[in-house]
Order: C-alpha cells, then sequence, then structure tokens
C-alpha cells in the first residue's frame, strides 16, 4: 500500500543529497564555502545551551551546524545567486524572557532572514510573538500545539516537532496492545504538558484505556517523589510520562522509587542522551517511546534520497560528536527547509520565505512535513514509530 509517507519520500527534494555532499565528501573540502559579503542566508537560533532545556537543545546547536557546513560544501542557488549559510546562535539559558531578547536582536541588528530554535515550548512561545510581529519566518523546535494555533497569528510560525494528538494516538494503540487498561498520567509543567494532558485523555478514551489519574510535575524539577506516589496510589497498570528531558528519566527514577514496576510509555521529547543515563538507566529499561523514525535509521540500508541524506548526517554526527543517541535533529530539518523555501522563491526576503514555507512537503531527516496555509505545525503522522529501551539503547519495537 503506498503511504503519505512513502510519497513525501519518492518526492524528496534533491536539496537533501545537497545538503550532504558527495559520501566521505568533507565540509571544508570545498573552496566555494564561503559567500561574497551579502550573499549569504543569515539564520538566527536561540538555543537552551545551558539551563533546564540543554539536554535537547546542544543536540540541536550540533544538528545545525553540521547541517549549515554540509550545505556551504558548495553552496545553493537562489536566483542567478550561489548562497552559502551563516549562523548566529545564542544561548538563552532555558529563559524566555532571554529568548524574545534575542530574537529582537538578531531580526533587528543582524539582519537574520528566518529564526529557529526554542527546544522548550515556553522559550519557543516568547520567540513567537517577536517573529510574527517583526513578520520573521520563525521555524520552532519545541512541543506544544499552541506554538502555531491560533493560524489567523502565526502566519510568520512553523513547528517541526509531532502534534501530540498523533502522538497520543500512537501511544493509545501501544498502551491496548500490551493490554494495559489503566493508566496514570504524569504531565510536564506549562504548554508541552497542557497539550498531552488533552491528547492523551482524547486517544485514551477511544481507545477504551481508563486514565485514572492525572498529574503534573513541577515546573523547578523538584518533588518528582510525591508526584510518583500520587500516580502510583491509583494503581495503574501503566505510566505514561509526557514531557523532555531531563524530565522524563527523573520521573521514570521517581516512579520506580515509589514501587511501580510496571510499563511505562514516554513521548518523543524523553528521547535524549539524559534519560538513558547515569542514575536513570535501571529506571527506565524496558520503556516505550513514540519518536520520530529517524530513531531507527540504518547506515547499511539506503534506498531513497532521503534515507541517503539520513544517513550521511548520522555517519557525520558520529565522526564528530563519537555517539548518535536517535534524537531528531529537527534543527537540521529547518535549515533544509529554509533553503528549498528560498530556492523556490528565488529570493531571502522574509516575506516570500514565509510564503514558500507553506508549500513545503518533503521527507527529512527527522520525518516528514507537509505544511500548507491552512497547516503550519507537526511532522506527519505515519513518520513516528513505538522504540523501547534494551540493554541502555532505543531500539524499534515491533
Amino acid at each position: 500500500m503506498l503511504t503519505r509517507r512513502g510519497v513525501l519520500a519518492a518526492a524528496a527534494s534533491t536539496l537533501l543529497l545537497t545538503a550532504c555532499g558527495r559520501p566521505g565528501q568533507q565540509p571544508d573540502d570545498a573552496a566555494s564555502s564561503t559567500a561574497p559579503a551579502g550573499q549569504e542566508l543569515v539564520i538566527g537560533a536561540s538555543l537552551e545551551l545551558t539551563g533546564k532545556g540543554a539536554a535537547l537543545g546542544v543536540l540541536q546547536q550540533r544538528a545545525m551546524e553540521i547541517t549549515a557546513e554540509s550545505l556551504n560544501v558548495s553552496g545553493f542557488p537562489v536566483g542567478n545567486l550561489r548562497r552559502t549559510m551563516r549562523l548566529e546562535i545564542r544561548d538563552n539559558g532555558s529563559n524566555p524572557g532571554l529568548a524574545a531578547r534575542q530574537a529582537t536582536e538578531l531580526t533587528r541588528r543582524d539582519e537574520v532572514h528566518a529564526l529557529v530554535g526554542g527546544t522548550l515550548a515556553e522559550t519557543s512561545m516568547a520567540i513567537v510573538g517577536v517573529a510574527q510581529k517583526l513578520q520573521t519566518p520563525f521555524l520552532s523546535l519545541g512541543s506544544g500545539d499552541d506554538i502555531v494555533l491560533p493560524l489567523a497569528e502565526r502566519t510568520y510560525i512553523y513547528k517541526l516537532t509531532p502534534e501530540a494528538g498523533d502522538v497520543a494516538r500512537r501511544m493509545a494503540q501501544l498502551i491496548e496492545s500490551q493490554r494495559v487498561r489503566r493508566v496514570a498520567l504524569l504531565a510536564a509543567a506549562g504548554l508541552h504538558g497542557d497539550s498531552g494532558v488533552r491528547a492523551v485523555r482524547a486517544a485514551l478514551r477511544t481507545a477504551g484505556v481508563e486514565l485514572r489519574r492525572t498529574v503534573r510535575l513541577s515546573a523547578d524539577g523538584r518533588g518528582f517523589a510525591s508526584a510518583a506516589q500520587r500516580a502510583v496510589a491509583v494503581e495503574p497498570d501503566g505510566v505514561i510520562v509526557w514531557g523532555t528531558a531531563p524530565d522524563s528519566g527523573n520521573a521514570a527514577r521517581a516512579l520506580r522509587g515509589a514501587g511501580y514496576r510496571g510499563p511505562l510509555f514516554f513521548d518523543a521529547g524523553a528521547v535524549a542522551d539524559d534519560t538513558l543515563a547515569g542514575q536513570n538507566a535501571a529506571a527506565v529499561e524496558g520503556a516505550f517511546a513514540v519518536h520520530p523514525a529517524c530513531l531507527a535509521s540504518s547506515l547499511l540500508t539506503t534506498t531513497t534520497t532521503a534515507q541517503m541524506a539520513r544517513r550521511d548526517f548520522t555517519y557525520r554526527y558520529l565522526q564528530r560528536h563519537g555517539s548518535f543517541s536517535g534524537f531528531a535533529p529537527y534543527a537540521s530539518d529547518a535549515l533544509q527547509l529554509l533553503v528549498s523555501a528560498a530556492r523556490l522563491a528565488s529570493s531571502a526576503d522574509r516575506g516570500r520565505l514565509r510564503a514558500f514555507l507553506q508549500t513545503q512537503v518533503t521527507e527529512g531527516i527527522a520525518g516528514g512535513y507537509a505544511f500548507a496555509p491552512i497547516r503550519h505545525g507537526g511532522m506527519e503522522p505515519d513518520s513516528l514509530g513505538v522504540y523501547v529501551v534494551n540493554k541502555g539503547s532505543w531500539t524499534p519495537w515491533s
């Protein structure tokens, strides 16, 4: 059966190959890696390189740098010019106020053509207000459906992470298949947790699974033991932890400490090195996660343009950083989407970039995207897969 994802993969832009270069080619082996002044596509990024969001923010910085270097091997055509990309990356310290100030400075002082960032929903939302006011395209790496809604007030805003409803429906199917009938939900504080609570309630209701209790985790990362005890007190068959690293691993450890020995189910925000490391390792062994398909990428089998791009990205990442935990490199896809929009627009004008972003239908490194004038958010549902922690690593579940 031909799936929507299959169509995306078959129609993936040759930009993906351009972004990765030729197999084995290194970014510094091309003399054309530097464009004359005025011929750069300048991307501003506000990322959580320190603070609570660093577990995900640092990974996205790495993804951006690898992809930008690959693009700059030979540059990319925009109108009658061949441009390269310049990144202006700032550390927002996981602080929404600082993220907003950085977005303003990047747009006004550095005159970036687009903004990327905000792995936390709160920092993304802070950037949303600036980007919309200053009419600068912003590709959010945060999780939270409200980032792109209401659409009439988010015309310059796009989101690359999966929709909460898509993740929750896949999770509910998994829970039902495991014959789990009574569930407790531990959800992060803030917008990401809000989206998860709404989505999980609806998905479990449709699946006929009882949601016995919803407990919200504290925003400061403390008091997880008491939250876990409240969840365990209702004697669930399974527990959903909806949050991002490091909260995901900490919550799992608190649940085990409260005596819970049943299955754990994570949303995609849990997939980071931190969740599997150190004291968390024993607590998360055997846990499930719903996450984009890049987690199951093979370095050996490449049959599509997108798979070749994913293979080469993974190779470069391993070469530079030593390990690749399977996190979704949304930031890499953000850069590729912006380059594709610039090529189609024959311009780096912010308004034209915005207009052509909403025509993008492509298979990226992390998964498939299908933006439209009425849809600015979320990865394609069939890009999601189910994974289980097996001997300290995420492996496909079947």
